[in-house]
């Protein structure tokens, strides 16, 4: 009866822990395999889409950063040159040059001076409306202008983008030409546009039938 009451009792207990492994391999496998498939595929096609789309805003953005950045490298070099090379000159309103100091406009008449291609006004207000074309914030490069409205509706400040967001300016009275950000609220209060004054760097194959 011993070993007949053991079989009997082993049997008893093993039975609903089959029973339950039995009904979890029949409710388990297709509904979780389903759901797991079905959901590695969207997620897979998600980032396949998400993968085609950043690759193509990618592509977007890099075709529209060649377009506005265009302008020849070594003039916006000589630009800033010129500009950087007369830092700390005591701010004089009119003057243009190194020894009778500089005003705002005056600063970027002599820094744009040996570009043949450009020839500004003499006036912020003037520079601002009828010369270069608009650049947005985001596509600013070196040799940019800035145009600020200071104590007026209009433009009446003008200063030349550096990179980074700094800039390179004749203040006013009392002060000498200095470097700033554009990220003080100060100057984004006052900030009205931005301009690209220097050409458009032409193609070298342009240049090569232009040369035939």
């Amino acid at each position: 009866m011993r070993p007949f009451f053991k079989t009997w009792l082993t049997v008893c207990l093993l039975l609903p822990l089959a029973a339950h492994a039995t009904n979890r391999e029949q409710r388990l496998p297709n509904g979780f395999n389903v759901h797991t498939t079905s959901t590695a595929a969207v997620r897979s096609t998600k980032g396949a889409h998400a993968k085609v789309t950043s690759s193509a805003a990618s592509s977007k953005v890099a075709k529209t950063t060649r377009q506005v950045a265009s302008m020849p490298a070594k003039q916006s070099s000589d630009v800033l040159s010129r500009a950087v090379n007369v830092l700390g000159t005591p701010y004089r309103w009119g003057g243009s040059s190194p020894s009778k100091g500089f005003d705002c406009s005056g600063l970027v008449k002599y820094a744009f001076n040996d570009i043949d291609e450009v020839d500004l006004p003499r006036t912020s207000n003037a520079m601002a409306s009828g010369h270069g074309v608009k650049v947005d914030r985001k596509d600013l490069k070196p040799g940019d202008l800035l145009f600020f409205n200071i104590k007026s509706r209009r433009v009446n400040h003008v200063a030349i983008y550096l990179g980074n967001d700094r800039f390179i300016h004749a203040p006013r009275r009392g002060k000498r030409v200095s470097i700033d950000t554009l990220n003080k609220p100060y100057w984004q209060s006052h900030y009205v546009v931005a301009k690209r004054v220097l050409p458009k760097e032409q193609p070298q194959t342009q240049l090569r039938l232009a040369k035939r």
